[in-house]
């Protein structure tokens, strides 16, 4: 599959260009926090970290896909789960309070735009034009990315086995 297009029930959406590659320097960038505090990639060099890109936590696939995370990741020690999308930061804190999200991260891409830009998930065509692919990439503590995961559509879920065998391969 291309890692730099994806579809939306089945018609093929652009992204600004493909995705980076395993084995390359993650990018570092800034994101905004739900506390509107301000953090990188690069905050967390000491961890494993899954970047979890996202269209937008108003959506039921990406709430059942943080869920999962949530899950999934808060045992694992020496991991840090950040998902990424341009919600607004007061938005995505009510959704993560509602849905009891406390175990992964959320990190607005609306005031930079570094997550979408540096790692190539911004869709440039269709209706989610301007957000973020469905995009996985799971990265080790020296910033190299291990693992990189776009959905072939935008309603599909992540490959939850795999990106949790990447992970427990770096701890």
């Amino acid at each position: 599959m291309s890692l730099d297009t994806t579809h939306i029930k089945g018609m093929k959406i652009n992204l600004i260009d493909e995705l980076p590659e395993v084995n390359e320097t993650a990018f570092d960038f800034t994101f905004v926090k739900s506390d509107m505090t301000e953090g990188s990639l690069y905050d967390y060099e000491d961890k494993v970290k899954v970047l979890i890109g996202l269209p937008s936590l108003e959506t039921g696939v990406c709430k059942r896909e943080a869920r999962k995370f949530n899950e999934l990741l808060g045992t694992k020690k020496g991991v840090i789960g950040i998902m990424i999308s341009k919600d607004l930061p007061y938005s995505a804190k009510k959704i993560c309070e509602t849905e009891g999200i406390s175990n992964i991260i959320f990190g607005s891409d609306y005031r930079y735009t570094d997550f979408t830009r540096e790692f190539n998930t911004e869709m440039i065509d269709g209706p989610l034009k301007g957000l973020s692919a469905r995009t996985i990439f799971v990265i080790d503590k020296n910033n190299v990315i291990k693992y990189v995961e776009l959905t072939k559509d935008i309603a599909d879920e992540p490959q939850y086995e795999k990106v949790l065998a990447a992970v427990d391969a770096l701890l």
